[in-house]
C-alpha cells in the first residue's frame, strides 16, 4: 500500500471518529459531557439525592427553567455521580416517567411496576385504590427479613403534564409517601412552568417540600463563545494527537473570525437555548469530508442560513406558477380588504382579471383546475378555513385566511425559479 493511500485511509478514519464524537455530543444528553453554568444547582441536587440514597431521607424537589436550560442534562450528571458510589449503586432504584408518555395514572403505575421489575409480584392482585397499589409496590421492595426498603428515585419529566391527571392522584401519593417517610423516596420534577405551584391542588401542594431549583441560561456572550469552542474541540484522549492539534487550532481561528462571531452573536441574542447552537454546529459539521477535513467560515455561515430559513417560504418555492398566482391574488385581496377573510370565488375573480390583462403571456386554466390548486394550498396549510365558518357552505364560498404575510411572499418571489416577469410585476404592483 502506498504512503498516499495509507494517509487517506488514516484521514478518513479520523474524520469518521470526529463526526461520531461530535454528533453524540450535539444530539445526546451525555452524562459525561460538560455542565455550562449550572454547577451550583448540580451541587444542591446531588446533596439532596445523596441524603435519600445514603441516609434514607425522603425528599421532593422541582427543577424549574426554560427549555434548553439544562434540566435533563443536570439530572443525568447527578445520577451518574451517584452511581459511581458502590454503596449507592447497589442500594438504589430509579423510575423515570414522562408526562408526554404516561398520560394517565393507570399508565404511569404500569410503567412504575415495569421499571421496578415487580410484574410477577403484582400478578393478578386486585387493589381498591391507586394508593394501595403504589404502597404495595414499595412494600415489595423491602429486603427480605430486613425492615428497611430500597430508596427509590422518581424522575418526572414534563412534570406539569402530571398535574392534569385526574385528581392529581399520582403526585398526591408520591408526595404523601415522601412526607410521611413510609418508604425512602425522592421525587424530582422537571418543568418549564414557573407557575407550577399554582397548578397543584391544595392537598398536593401541602405535601410537597417546596424545594425548588431554578435554572436559567445566565451566561454572557463571552461564555457562550467559549461553550461553542468546547463543544467543537476534540478531547485530549482522541487517538490521533497530530490531527487533534490541527483540528483544535482550526476551531480556535474559526471562532476568532469576525463573520463567525457575528453569526454566533445573532444566535446568542435570538436564543440562549444550547440545543439551538448544537443544531447550528451539527449542520456545519455535516459538511466535513476527507477532502474538506475542517469546518470553514462558509460552512458556519451556510448552517446559519439554513437554521433561519423560513419553512413556509420553502414550501412556496415548490409551488406551480398557477398556485403562486393564487397566493398573489390572495395577497392582493388582503391589501384591498385589510386582512378580511376571502373565499375561492373572490380569489378566482382576482386571478381572472390578471389573466385577461396578460392573456398573451399567462395560460388561462379551467375553473376546476384552479379549484384543485386552491385545495392543494389548503392541504399545504398555506391557507386555512376561518374558525366558525359554516361547513355546509359550498366550497367556492367557504371563508379562508392566508397564513403568509407580504414579506414572506415577496422574499419567496425573489428566489422562485423561472417565475414569469408579468407575475412578478403583478405581485409588486399589489403592494401599492
Amino acid at each position: 500500500m502506498s504512503k498516499r493511500k495509507l494517509k487517506e485511509d488514516t484521514n478518513a478514519e479520523c474524520i469518521s471518529k470526529v463526526q461520531r464524537i461530535l454528533r453524540e455530543r450535539f444530539c445526546h444528553q451525555k452524562p459525561n459531557a460538560k455542565l455550562f453554568g449550572t454547577e451550583l444547582q448540580y451541587r444542591d441536587l446531588l446533596e439532596l439525592l445523596k441524603r435519600t440514597a445514603i441516609h434514607g431521607e425522603s425528599n421532593s424537589v422541582l427543577l424549574i427553567g426554560p427549555r434548553g436550560s439544562g434540566k435533563t442534562s443536570l439530572t443525568c450528571h447527578v445520577l451518574k455521580k451517584l452511581m459511581e458510589v458502590k454503596q449507592i449503586r447497589d442500594n438504589i432504584l430509579q423510575v423515570h416517567l414522562n408526562g408526554l408518555l404516561q398520560t394517565n395514572d393507570k399508565i404511569a403505575l404500569k410503567e412504575i411496576t415495569r421499571q421496578l421489575n415487580l410484574e410477577n409480584v403484582v400478578g393478578d392482585k386486585v387493589f381498591g385504590s391507586f394508593a394501595e397499589n403504589l404502597t404495595f409496590l414499595l412494600e415489595a421492595l423491602k429486603r427480605g427479613d430486613r425492615a428497611h426498603s430500597c430508596p427509590v428515585l422518581f424522575i418526572l419529566d414534563e412534570f406539569d403534564l402530571f398535574v392534569y391527571h385526574k385528581n392529581q392522584t399520582l403526585l398526591y401519593n408520591l408526595f404523601d409517601i415522601a412526607q410521611s417517610a413510609q418508604t425512602p423516596i425522592a421525587v424530582v420534577g422537571l418543568t418549564c412552568r414557573l407557575d407550577i405551584l399554582e397548578l397543584m391542588e391544595k392537598r398536593v401542594k401541602s405535601r410537597f417540600s417546596h424545594r425548588q431549583i431554578y435554572l436559567t441560561n445566565s451566561f454572557d456572550l463571552k461564555k457562550y463563545l467559549n461553550i461553542c469552542k468546547e463543544q467543537l474541540s476534540l478531547p485530549p484522549e482522541f487517538p490521533e494527537k497530530t490531527f487533534t492539534q490541527k483540528w483544535n487550532k482550526n476551531i480556535q481561528s474559526l471562532l476568532e473570525d469576525k463573520k463567525v462571531q457575528d453569526v454566533l452573536q445573532n444566535q446568542f441574542y435570538y436564543s440562549k437555548d444550547l440545543r439551538c447552537i448544537s443544531m447550528l454546529l451539527m449542520l456545519a459539521l455535516s459538511n466535513i469530508t476527507v477532502s474538506h477535513a475542517y469546518i470553514s467560515v462558509s460552512d458556519l455561515l451556510e448552517a446559519s442560513r439554513r437554521c433561519r430559513m423560513d419553512s413556509k417560504a420553502n414550501i412556496i418555492h415548490g409551488l406551480s406558477v398557477l398556485e403562486f398566482c393564487l397566493i398573489i391574488a390572495m395577497k392582493h385581496l388582503n391589501d384591498i380588504y385589510e386582512g378580511e377573510p376571502f373565499n375561492f370565488q373572490m380569489v378566482y375573480n382576482e386571478y381572472q382579471k390578471f389573466v385577461q390583462r396578460k392573456a398573451h403571456t399567462v395560460y388561462n386554466f379551467e375553473k376546476p383546475v384552479v379549484m384543485k390548486a386552491f385545495e392543494h394550498l389548503q392541504h399545504l396549510e398555506l391557507i386555512k378555513p376561518v374558525e366558525g365558518s359554516s361547513i355546509c357552505a359550498q366550497r367556492e364560498y367557504m371563508l379562508m385566511k392566508l397564513l403568509l404575510d407580504n414579506s414572506q411572499i415577496m422574499d419567496a418571489l425573489q428566489v422562485y425559479p423561472n417565475c414569469p416577469t408579468d407575475v412578478k410585476q403583478w405581485a409588486v404592483s399589489s403592494i401599492n
